[in-house]
């Protein structure tokens, strides 16, 4: 337990920022959840709508360093390919 001023604020920043990543982090895979079983279901009109949100929470997680800007190209590039066979 730290017992500086400056380290017991770090100590309380660090938790309000663990819980924000956590709860960027669940929605985003909550989102990727959603889409992958539209397309699965062969839904193509709510996979377009889920399409556009998962590609946005990708987004977000990339801005808050949830994930890699490698894995969001990675991740975006396979829902855009998913999409298309649903599509077709």
């Amino acid at each position: 337990m730290p017992n500086i001023k400056s380290a017991k604020k770090r100590v309380k920043v660090i938790e309000a920022k663990t819980l924000q990543n956590k709860m960027l982090k669940s929605a985003l895979k909550t989102s990727l959840k959603n889409y992958e079983k539209a397309v699965a279901d062969g839904d193509a009109e709510k996979a377009q709508a889920l399409y556009k949100d998962a590609v946005k929470t990708i987004d977000q997680a990339v801005a808050h360093g949830i994930i890699h800007k490698n894995n969001a190209a990675r991740k975006k590039s396979r829902f855009t390919l998913m999409l298309n066979k649903v599509n077709a």
